[in-house]
């Protein structure tokens, strides 16, 4: 797992929402109805783009420093964190008795998928 750092800048709305920009990632913005809600919309935009950055074998710009960052009367400026995941298959050999393996196909179940719910599971991951 890779661990990305970038400052975001939080705009707040007359609702009481706020919207939020990288000034890193042009076009990476998002928005939460709350602070808390922010908080995780950003998170999980800044995940979602440096994933596609990662997908597409982009390079991944430099952050800024943030210090060196300017906000407007209102604006604050917060670190966010993305830990972004290694999700591409892998091949393991694995074995099960026969009469699993039987059951597993009558039943139309997928054992890669299987297999990934319980590995989450016991990992106690998402």
């Amino acid at each position: 797992m890779a661990e990305h750092v970038y400052p975001a800048i939080f705009h707040p709305n007359e609702d009481g929402s706020f919207s939020i920009t990288f000034p890193d990632l042009p076009g990476c913005i998002s928005e939460g109805k709350s602070l808390g809600n922010a908080m995780h919309m950003a998170q999980s935009a800044l995940t979602q783009w440096i994933e596609y950055l990662v997908d597409k074998k982009q390079p991944l710009p430099s952050a800024s420093r943030y210090e060196s960052l300017e906000t407007d009367q209102g604006e604050f400026a917060n670190l966010i964190c993305a830990d972004v995941k290694d999700s591409r298959a892998v091949k393991r050999t694995v074995s099960i008795p026969k009469w699993m393996d039987d059951k597993v196909i009558e039943s139309g179940l997928s054992l890669s998928r299987v297999l990934q719910d319980a590995l989450k599971e016991r990992l106690h991951v998402g």
